[in-house]
């Protein structure tokens, strides 16, 4: 297991750690994480993301839906960042997602604050809650689980 001290990820380590690439990888910055425990992400929302063509032309809002992803992947950092090297490149499912909440718009411009916390681990399966925090205020909320496994179906 990691160092339990808080240390920050740059975008190299987190590419590293999960198998995200663009268009999906959602996290830029691990600034803080306690292996076990918890982390705090940075996604700098810009607007040459593909989803804005779309969603929505004349007032770009970030979909819901990659929101949530963004706490995952922050998740799926910590897990991999707490069980170590032979962790890295595996593959972290989505379960469960309970209790999803969207309080304000997150829009291009935005620097988004993914703030994620394990609730339990048991074997290979992880539940965390998580915040997206935009100058200070919750943007969505979420509790979800996920499982980590190897790539294979």
């Amino acid at each position: 297991m990691a160092d339990t001290a808080a240390q920050t990820l740059d975008i190299q380590r987190i590419m590293e750690m999960i198998p995200h690439r663009y268009p999906l990888l959602l996290v830029d910055r691990i600034l803080e994480i306690k292996p076990g425990e918890s982390a705090i992400g940075l996604k700098n929302v810009t607007m040459n993301e593909p989803q804005f063509q779309g969603h929505f032309p004349a007032f770009p809002v970030m979909p819901g839906v990659l929101i949530v992803e963004a706490m995952a992947q922050t998740a799926a950092i910590v897990v991999v960042h707490t069980l170590g090297k032979d962790a890295e490149g595996k593959i972290v499912y989505f379960m469960t997602i309970d209790d999803a909440r969207f309080r304000r718009p997150v829009v291009p411009g935005d620097s988004m604050h993914i703030h994620v916390k394990k609730v339990h681990a048991r074997a290979n399966v992880w539940k965390f809650s998580g915040e997206a925090i935009v100058d200070g205020k919750v943007c969505a909320e979420a509790t979800f689980s996920a499982m980590i496994t190897d790539r294979e179906r």
